[in-house]
């Protein structure tokens, strides 16, 4: 089973992502960057999926973290957030965003994005 990191702030979107890809996804979750990175640290993980505005560390500081790590070079990352401005997602790009999915989103698209992503 292919393993997914999801960080989001708040609790209430860490359930929503477990119910729609716990079922297809092992999925570790995370309530800020910094917490997602230090998992990222200690195993691998086949996509990770942040959100961008939280605490202690922002998803665009989490971005450049993991990109900056040997094995998170080329490993899919998802921005998903309340972000829609051309700037931000321009942003994330700089930083090796793979992809980008606004909020609130769509359940079913989640599921065929990752799909598309990791298989």
């Amino acid at each position: 089973m292919k393993k997914v990191l999801y960080t989001d702030d708040a609790h209430s979107l860490r359930q929503l992502v477990e119910m729609v890809l716990g079922k297809h996804y092992a999925l570790t979750l995370a309530e800020n960057g910094q917490q997602a990175l230090e998992k990222a640290q200690q195993e691998n993980f086949d996509l990770v999926i942040s959100d961008i505005n939280m605490p202690v560390m922002n998803g665009f500081e989490l971005l450049a973290a993991l990109r900056g790590l040997d094995n998170y070079k080329f490993t899919p990352i998802l921005m998903l957030t309340t972000e829609a401005s051309a700037e931000m997602k321009e942003q994330g790009k700089q930083l090796g965003a793979t992809g980008w999915i606004i909020k609130p989103f769509d359940p079913d698209k989640l599921v065929k994005t990752v799909e598309r992503v990791i298989g």
